[in-house]
């Protein structure tokens, strides 16, 4: 059945059944529904568990939920700003194994305490933030609760014949990250703490509430012939690091100097006396890129090209993560957010 015809019944159905607001809620979904691409992935392979996405025969799955009061709360954000968090932590685990995300299965519990515009609100939003990134939305379902919930698997495709691993750093490689770091927990230390004068850092809460990442440079990477380790960074980079340490079998060193702490995050823990390496290391939800280029690779070599990344270490035999920093070597451990 094609997306023509499925509207059609939607909307059949929803003036035979006027009362059942769950056919309503479901047009609204599909409103901006891409149709989907027959186009299979070009290289086929496996993986399983382990990754920021699983492989079969070359597609790329993930699946991520964000709960209300957990991971979004709709007194800090509006509505499509928790929808667009929701997508982009999705589309950051398919990135950070060099993909493309191609189809969303979407799940929908609307909370109790929802008005039927914030019910508009999220739909629109989700009907409107898959159709900007071309992934087609090809089912899901959708129910009622105490909380409000978002739930996406998402599947991507393989985009060259080697993807992006946790598993693939190599002693010798050289580390990076793909931004700045420290914006969003930052933001979340602002909403939590709400000092003077915080109205000075919206941007810091903006970024926190509503993440702008670039969705592609994984591809990209992979595009590029980039064959490293690599993992998003979700739960703040020293846990990250050990996460990438520990699945390669490795050990990384990591200049203290070298660290991107955004600009405006050393300008918000100045004002306020706060160590900005602490959100720098420990903040989640940065959905910045940790990834790994072999030393024979110079792609980015040249500020300002389309490869401007920031290295911050090296890629040794052993095991561990180390921090160099002031002709002092100690380990960094992983400090982790649990969802548990």
């Amino acid at each position: 059945m094609d997306r023509k015809s499925l509207s059609n019944i939607n909307q059949q159905l929803t003036h035979m059944f006027p009362d059942l607001g769950e056919f309503r809620l479901v047009n609204k979904l599909l409103e901006n529904a891409k149709e989907p691409s027959k186009e299979g992935p070009l290289f086929r392979d496996w993986l399983g568990v382990g990754d920021d996405a699983a492989e079969f025969d070359g597609w790329l799955a993930t699946k991520d939920l964000s709960v209300e009061n957990v991971h979004f709360r709709l007194d800090w954000a509006t509505p499509e700003q928790a929808v667009e968090k929701h997508i982009v932590s999705n589309v950051s685990d398919i990135s950070a194994m060099g993909g493309r995300p191609r189809f969303a299965l979407f799940g929908l519990c609307v909370g109790k305490g929802w008005s039927e515009e914030t019910v508009h609100r999220v739909a629109r939003a989700v009907s409107k933030g898959f159709a900007k990134r071309n992934i087609a939305l090809i089912g899901g379902d959708t129910v009622s609760g105490e909380v409000g919930m978002f739930s996406t698997t998402l599947i991507g495709e393989q985009v060259a014949p080697r993807r992006l691993l946790r598993s693939g750093a190599r002693a010798g490689d050289r580390l990076f990250v793909s931004g700045t770091l420290g914006r969003s927990a930052a933001g979340l230390w602002l909403l939590e703490n709400r000092p003077a004068g915080w109205e000075k850092y919206r941007d810091l809460v903006e970024y926190h509430l509503n993440p702008s990442i670039r969705e592609d440079f994984g591809a990209q990477l992979a595009t590029a012939g980039v064959c490293g380790g690599a993992l998003d960074i979700s739960d703040g980079l020293s846990s990250e690091l050990n996460h990438l340490a520990l699945s390669s079998g490795v050990s990384l060193e990591v200049f203290g100097d070298k660290i991107p702490v955004d600009g405006r995050v050393l300008d918000m823990c100045s004002q306020y006396g706060l160590n900005p390496m602490d959100f720098a290391m420990d903040g989640g939800e940065e959905y910045v890129l940790l990834f790994t280029v072999s030393s024979k690779n110079d792609i980015f070599s040249l500020k300002g090209s389309p490869w401007e990344a920031y290295e911050i270490g090296s890629v040794k035999d052993g095991t561990g993560v180390y921090m160099l920093e002031k002709g002092e070597k100690r380990i960094v451990k992983a400090q982790a957010w649990s969802h548990l």
